[in-house]
């Protein structure tokens, strides 16, 4: 009996500890994945941040790049100058070059497009050029080469808008002018004049993109000329970061 009471009490003591339960098959598996998944998920999180800032430095250094084309940008075609400021007119809207026939002095076409990429400083007259029409080319040029290294920026243009020639004697002045024959009615489409003045009266200003963009004032003297020029040069500054001489693809 005591020997039947000795193994009645082990086998309750036996019953009240804990059973030894075998460990699972995976269980290393998941102990794996205990310690090795959090290093991995961390280079992971340090990696799309590295990415990140990364991305941020690159568009940062875009920006800079860029700040000196988006100020001119910003300068020419938001800030302009006030009213006051400017001798010439601002035109608005502005008027892109017209899909016209042009013919050289030396009976050659090209397109009246083709003058895009420059500058332009226009001046419209008839062929035979009298009096009024000599003064404008003459301070024409002189507006351009007031501008000094900036004149090479501007092309000097005079429109012929009827069917006659020019003097000859006007040859030689003309050696750096770009002459052009055009339509007059399909011209008078493109440019206009003020009210009560005639296209002739006028030197207009076309940008590189081939939009007419300013018009001077009517029967200008040298002493309008000078504040055309302070009109010109304040356009150029504000252009210099995109603008440079000569056409895109020609030397």
């Amino acid at each position: 009996m005591s020997g039947s009471k000795s193994s009645d009490a082990s086998f309750a003591r036996a019953a009240s500890l804990p059973p030894d339960l075998p460990a699972p098959a995976h269980a290393g598996h998941l102990l794996g994945l205990t310690v090795h998944s959090v290093p991995e998920a961390g280079a992971a999180v340090d990696l799309a941040q590295r990415t990140r800032h990364g991305r941020y430095k690159m568009l940062a250094l875009l920006l800079v790049c860029a700040a000196p084309v988006i100020a001119s940008y910003v300068t020419y075609y938001l800030i302009r100058p006030e009213g006051h400021r400017n001798y010439g007119e601002l035109i608005d809207p502005q008027r892109s070059i017209p899909e016209l026939a042009a013919t050289a002095l030396d009976a050659s076409t090209m397109p009246l497009a083709a003058l895009k990429g420059q500058w332009l400083l226009v001046s419209v007259a008839g062929g035979d050029c009298h009096a009024a029409c000599q003064r404008q080319l003459y301070l024409q040029r002189q507006l351009r080469e007031s501008l000094g290294k900036d004149k090479e920026r501007i092309d000097w243009v005079w429109l012929i808008d009827d069917g006659a020639s020019p003097p000859a004697a006007l040859a030689p002045a003309l050696q750096k002018a770009t002459v052009l024959r055009v339509d007059g009615a399909a011209l008078g489409a493109w440019l206009a004049p003020a009210p009560g003045h005639r296209l002739a009266e006028h030197l207009y200003l076309v940008d590189p993109m081939g939009r007419w963009m300013m018009r001077f004032p009517a029967a200008m003297d040298t002493r309008d000329a000078a504040k055309a020029k302070q009109d010109l040069e304040r356009l150029l500054r504000a252009s210099a970061a995109w603008d440079q001489a000569g056409r895109p693809g020609k030397p």
